[in-house]
C-alpha cells in the first residue's frame, strides 16, 4: 500500500500523540470553573440524597414516585447523551456527515410513544423493572433471568465501557492525563452520590448538568461556526477537507458527495434511508421504551402527566444534538483534515493512536484548538457532566436490575437493608468488567465509536423489542412464545455479532473479504431482519401452545390498561418468594451492630433502621392510577403534536 501527499489541505500532520493536545495544560481560569463544576454538582447531589428516601426500595430505585417533569426530560436528555455521544456522534459526523443526526432525531416520535402507549401500560402493571413486567406479563421465572442478564450485559458493552472511554479519552486528548488515571477519578466523584442518593440524586443532578451540557455545547458551536463561515462556508470547507496524506487510487479520503444530505441511497449509503427510518426505530424503541435506564426515569413521576410532558420536553432536547455535537464534529474535520480526516494508518497512530482512524477525537480537537480561556474549562466540565450524567443513571438502572431482578430471587429473606448494600456494591463490580473491555472499542468499527455502539445494540437488542411490542399489543402471545423468541433472536444476533469482530471492516486501500452477510446487510438492516424473525417465532410457538387466560392479563396489555377486574397473577415462585418474606417474629432486642458495620453503613447513607424485608406488593401499589386533570392532558398532547411537527420538518429540510 503506497502513500502519496497531495495538497488539498494547508494544514499540517500532527506529529504529536493525542492530537497536539498532550502538551496543553489548564489556565486558572479553566480550573476555576472546573472546580465550581464540581462543587455544584456536590452540593445538588448532596442536597437531593438528603431530601431523598433512601432506605426503602421505592425510594432508592424510583426516587418516591414523586418526581416533576422537567428533572424527568432532562434526566432523558443527559442519561442518554453521556460522553460517547459527544465523542460518537461528533467521530460519525466527521467521517459521513449530517446523516447520522437522524439518529438523535428518530427520538422524537419514540419518545411521544414511550408517554402514550409504553409508559400507561407499565404504571397500570405497577411495575418498577421491565423483567419484573414481562413476568406479570408471562409468567414464570425464565424470561425475568433472560432479560435482567441481557439487559447488564448491553450496559457493560454499550453503555458503561463506551462512555468511560470517550470520557477519558477527552481527558487524555486535553491533559495528556493517563487514559485509566483520568477513568478512576472520573468513577470515584460518579460512585459518590449515586452510591449515597439513588435515583432522587441521580435525577437532579443529571438537571443540573443538562443545562450545563447544553450551554456549553451552544457555546463551542457558534464559535466553530463563525471560523468557518457559518453553514455555507462549513458545506464548502468540508467538502474540500482532504488530508495532505493519502492512500495512493483510493478516495477514502475524499468526503462523501451526500455528506449534507440525511437520506442516504438504500444500497450504497453508509446509513442507507430504510435503515435509518425504519431499522433504527426499532433499536429506539429499546433504548426509549423498555430500557431500564429510560423507563426508570419515567416510572418515577408523581403522575401520568408529568411522564408524558417529561417525554415532551425530552424530545425537544434530544433535536439539538444534531447542531452542537454532529455539525462541530464536521467543522472540526474542515480545520483539521491531516488530523481529523487522516487515512493512512502510521499517520493515524502517531495522532491518535489507533491506526483505524482518527475521528474519535473530533470534538475534543475542535475544544482544544478553539474554545479560549475560561470556556476551555467550561467545556472540560461539559464533558464531565456528560460522563457523570450516563454513568450515574446506568450504575442506578443496573443496580436496580440485579438487585430487584437477580440477588432477591436468589436471597428472598434478604431485608431490605441488605439489599441496599448489594446494589451498591453491584456497582463496582460494573465498574471493573467496563475497564477491561475499554481495549475491544478503541479499534472497533474502523475507530468510529457511534457505529460500534449502533451495531452492537443492533445485533442484541431487536429480540427485546418484538417481545415487548407483542406482549403489550397482542394479548395471545404467551410464555412459551415470547422465551422461544428471545432465544432464538440472541443466538441469530450472537452470530452476527461475533461475525463482526472476527472480520473486522477493510483500511483504506484494502479489498473487502468479509462474509456477504457483513458487507451487504447494512446493521440497521439487519436489525429489521431480526425483528421480523423473532416476532414469527414468537407467534408461531404462542399460537400452538395454549393462550394465558384473560383473568391473568388485565392492566398488563395496552388493551385492558384501563380495566378495574381484579387481576389474578400467573403462578411465578418468586412471587410466591415475595410474600413470605416478611418475619411474622422480629427480634425485638437485636443484638447493637458493631463499630465497622455502622461506619459501612453510614457510607451507604443507611443509618437509619431497616423496616425489614422488601413487600413487593407495598412498593407497587402506589401509583396504578392512570387519571389525568382534563387540561394538562390537553397541554400534553398539543405539545407532543407540536414536537412531530417541528420533527418532520427538520427531517424534510436536511433530506
Amino acid at each position: 500500500m503506497s502513500v502519496i501527499l497531495t495538497t488539498g489541505s494547508s494544514a499540517t500532520v500532527s506529529s504529536t500523540p493525542a492530537a497536539g493536545g498532550a502538551a496543553l495544560g489548564l489556565e486558572a481560569a479553566d480550573i476555576a470553573v472546573v472546580i465550581i463544576y464540581f462543587i455544584f454538582v456536590m452540593v445538588v447531589g448532596i442536597w437531593s440524597s438528603v431530601r431523598a428516601n433512601r432506605n426503602t426500595v421505592g425510594g432508592y430505585f424510583l426516587a418516591g414516585r414523586s418526581m416533576s417533569w422537567w428533572p424527568i426530560g432532562a434526566s432523558l436528555m443527559s442519561s442518554n447523551v453521556g460522553s460517547g455521544l459527544f465523542i460518537g456522534l461528533a467521530g460519525t459526523g466527521a467521517a459521513g456527515g449530517i446523516a447520522v443526526g437522524g439518529f438523535e432525531w428518530n427520538a422524537a416520535w419514540v419518545l411521544v410513544a414511550l408517554g402514550w402507549i409504553f409508559i400507561p401500560v407499565y404504571i397500570s402493571s405497577g411495575v418498577v423493572t421491565m423483567p419484573e413486567y414481562l413476568a406479570k406479563r408471562f409468567g414464570g421465572q425464565r424470561i425475568r433471568i433472560y432479560m435482567s442478564i441481557l439487559s447488564l450485559i448491553l450496559y457493560v458493552f454499550t453503555k458503561i465501557s463506551t462512555d468511560i472511554f470517550s470520557g477519558a479519552l477527552f481527558i487524555q486528548v486535553s491533559l495528556g492525563w493517563d487514559l485509566y488515571l483520568s477513568t478512576g477519578i472520573l468513577l470515584l466523584v460518579t460512585a459518590a452520590y449515586t452510591v449515597a442518593g439513588g435515583l432522587t440524586a441521580v435525577i437532579y443532578t443529571d438537571a443540573l448538568q443538562t443545562v450545563i451540557m447544553v450551554g456549553g455545547a451552544f457555546a463551542l458551536m457558534f464559535i466553530a461556526f463563525a471560523r468557518v463561515g457559518w453553514y455555507d462556508g462549513l458545506v464548502q470547507s468540508y467538502m474540500a477537507a482532504v488530508p495532505s496524506v493519502t492512500v495512493a487510487n483510493t478516495t477514502c479520503h475524499v468526503p462523501r458527495n451526500d455528506a449534507f444530505r440525511l437520506l442516504r441511497d438504500p444500497l450504497t449509503g453508509d446509513l442507507p434511508w430504510p435503515g435509518l427510518l425504519f431499522g433504527l426505530t426499532v433499536l429506539a424503541t429499546w433504548v426509549w421504551c423498555t430500557d431500564q435506564v429510560i423507563v426508570q426515569r419515567s416510572l418515577s413521576a408523581k403522575s401520568l402527566s408529568h411522564a408524558k410532558a417529561g417525554s415532551v420536553l425530552g424530545g425537544y432536547l434530544k433535536l439539538l444534538p444534531m447542531f452542537f455535537i454532529v455539525m462541530p464534529g464536521m467543522i472540526s474535520r474542515a480545520l483539521f483534515p491531516d488530523e481529523i480526516g487522516c487515512v493512512d494508518p502510521t499517520i493515524c497512530q502517531s495522532v491518535c493512536g489507533a491506526s483505524v482512524g482518527c475521528s474519535n477525537i473530533a470534538y475534543p480537537k475542535l475544544v482544544i484548538e478553539l474554545m479560549p480561556v475560561g470556556l476551555r474549562g467550561l467545556m472540560l466540565a461539559v464533558m464531565l457532566a456528560a460522563l457523570m450524567s450516563s454513568l450515574t443513571s446506568i450504575f442506578n438502572s443496573s443496580s436496580t436490575l440485579f438487585t430487584l431482578d437477580l440477588y432477591h430471587r436468589v436471597r428472598p429473606q434478604a431485608s431490605e437493608r441488605e439489599l441496599m448494600v448489594v446494589g451498591r456494591m453491584f456497582i463496582l463490580v460494573l465498574v471493573c468488567v467496563s475497564l477491561l473491555w475499554i481495549p475491544i472499542i478503541q479499534t472497533a468499527n474502523s475507530g468510529q465509536l457511534f457505529d460500534y455502539i449502533q451495531s452492537v445494540t443492533s445485533f442484541l437488542a431487536p429480540p427485546i423489542t418484538a417481545v415487548f411490542l407483542m406482549a403489550i399489543f397482542w394479548p395471545r402471545a404467551n410464555e412459551q412464545g415470547a422465551f422461544w423468541g428471545l432465544v432464538t433472536g440472541l443466538v441469530v444476533g450472537l452470530i452476527r455479532m461475533v461475525l463482526e469482530f472476527t472480520y473486522p471492516p477493510p483500511s483504506c486501500g484494502q479489498s473487502d473479504h468479509r462474509p456477504a452477510v457483513l458487507a451487504q446487510v447494512h446493521y440497521l438492516y439487519f436489525a429489521l431482519i431480526l425483528l421480523a424473525f423473532t416476532c414469527l417465532i414468537t407467534a408461531a410457538v404462542s399460537l400452538i401452545t395454549p393462550p394465558i387466560p384473560k383473568e391473568h392479563l388485565y392492566r398488563l396489555t395496552w388493551w385492558s390498561r384501563y380495566s378495574q377486574e381484579p387481576r389474578i397473577d400467573l403462578h411465578n415462585p418468586w412471587m410466591a418468594a415475595d410474600s413470605a418474606t416478611s418475619d411474622p417474629n422480629p427480634d425485638p432486642n437485636p443484638l447493637p451492630e458493631s463499630r465497622w458495620k455502622r461506619a459501612a453503613l453510614w457510607l451507604c447513607c443507611l443509618t437509619s433502621p431497616s423496616s425489614g424485608s422488601i413487600s413487593a406488593v407495598a412498593e407497587n401499589t402506589r401509583f396504578i392510577s392512570l387519571e389525568e386533570q382534563p387540561v394538562w392532558r390537553n397541554v400534553c398532547n398539543i405539545n407532543a403534536l407540536l414536537l412531530l411537527a417541528v420533527s418532520v420538518f427538520l427531517w424534510g429540510y436536511f433530506a
